[in-house]
C-alpha cells in the first residue's frame, strides 16, 4: 500500500488481544508499540482494564486492546474482568489470540479457544514464547488446527514477544484483514491512557512485582491529587496503595518503611521516563476493607 493513500482508504483496525493469564499479551502490546503501555509481571491476572496501545505505520493504524487474562472464576472481581474481555472482543475489528507454548493446553485454554472460534473470520493466532527452552510449538499448532480449523496457516505465527521475533509478521497479517476506514487516533499517539491512569498502573506494577508472594491481587492504586506546578514544568502526585486488610498494610510499608520506599523510587524512575517533565511522588498506604467485594469500587477501577 502506498504512503500517498488517503487516511480514508488506509487499513485501520481495533484489535483485541485474547489469551489466558501470563500468555504474554502485555509483553506483545509493549513490544508492538515500542513503549511501556501495559504492566508486565510474572504474576498472572495483573491486567484489569482493556488497555489500548497504538501502532502507526504506512499501512495504517492498529489500535491494540490488551484484555484481562480469560479464565474461570466465580469471584466478583474476576467475573467483571471476564465481562471486559467479552465486550472488547465483540467490538473489535480483528482478534489476536496469543497462546503460551511453554504450557500445555488445558481447561483454561479450552475456554479461550472456544471464545476465539466465534471470530475465526477476523482472527490471527500467535504461538508465543518460542525463545524459551520449554517451548513446544508443535502441539500448540496442532491444538489450533483442531479447534480453529477455519483459521488458515497464513494467519498462524510462532513469535517471541519478549525478543521481538515474528511481531512484524503478525502486524502484516492483521493489516491484511483490517477494514479500510479512518484512523481512530492521531498518528503521534501510542496510547490513549490519561496521565492519572498511566501513573497508577506504573505504581501498581512496581508494587505487584515486589509483593508477588504476599498480595498481588489485593491492592489497587488511588491517585488522590494530581497538580501541575512551576508553570507546568513539574507534576506533583499524591497516591495511595490500597489494600484490603490492616495486616496487609504493614507488608506494603515494610520494615522501617523500606518496601514503600523501594516501590516509590522504582515507580518514580519509570514515571519520569514516560513524561517530559519533573515528577514528585508522595506515596502512602491505606486500607479499603474487602474492596474486591464492593461494586462501587470495582466499577470505578474497571468501568
Amino acid at each position: 500500500m502506498s504512503e500517498n493513500q488517503t487516511q480514508e482508504t488506509q487499513k485501520n483496525a481495533l484489535v483485541a488481544i485474547l489469551g489466558r493469564p501470563s500468555a504474554g499479551k502485555s509483553t506483545f502490546l509493549n513490544t508492538a508499540c515500542q513503549e511501556p503501555v501495559a504492566i508486565v509481571s510474572p504474576v498472572p491476572q495483573t491486567t484489569r482494564n482493556a488497555i489500548r496501545g497504538i501502532v502507526n505505520t504506512s499501512f495504517g493504524q492498529l489500535v491494540f486492546v490488551d484484555t484481562p487474562g480469560y479464565h474461570e472464576s466465580e469471584k466478583k472481581l474476576n467475573l467483571r474482568l471476564k465481562s471486559v474481555t467479552e465486550e472488547t472482543l465483540e467490538g473489535a475489528d480483528c482478534i489476536l489470540y496469543i497462546i503460551d507454548t511453554t504450557r500445555p493446553t488445558g481447561g483454561e485454554e479450552q475456554m479461550n479457544v472456544s471464545l476465539a472460534a466465534r471470530y475465526s473470520d477476523r482472527l490471527v493466532v500467535a504461538l508465543n514464547k518460542i525463545d524459551s527452552r520449554d517451548s513446544q510449538p508443535a502441539p500448540a499448532r496442532q491444538f489450533v488446527r483442531e479447534f480453529l480449523p477455519d483459521v488458515p496457516e497464513s494467519r498462524i505465527f510462532e513469535i517471541s514477544a519478549q525478543k521481538d521475533e515474528g511481531i512484524n509478521d503478525v502486524l502484516k497479517a492483521l493489516y491484511a484483514i483490517a477494514p479500510e476506514q479512518p484512523p481512530l487516533y492521531s498518528e503521534d499517539l501510542y496510547t490513549d491512557q490519561n496521565i492519572e491512569f498511566r501513573i497508577s498502573e506504573i505504581i501498581r506494577g512496581e508494587a505487584i512485582n515486589r509483593l508477588s508472594q504476599e498480595l498481588p491481587h489485593c491492592l489497587y492504586v488511588q491517585i488522590a491529587d494530581l497538580e501541575r506546578r512551576g508553570d507546568g514544568g513539574r507534576l506533583w502526585v499524591r497516591a495511595f496503595i490500597c489494600v484490603e486488610r490492616e495486616s496487609q498494610k504493614g507488608i506494603v510499608i515494610g520494615k522501617g518503611a523500606s518496601m514503600i520506599k523501594e516501590i516509590r523510587i522504582a515507580a518514580l524512575r519509570k514515571i519520569c521516563d514516560v513524561f517530559p517533565y519533573k515528577v514528585e511522588l508522595d506515596l502512602q498506604v491505606k486500607v479499603d476493607k474487602n474492596w474486591r467485594q464492593h461494586d462501587t469500587t470495582l466499577t470505578r477501577l474497571i468501568p
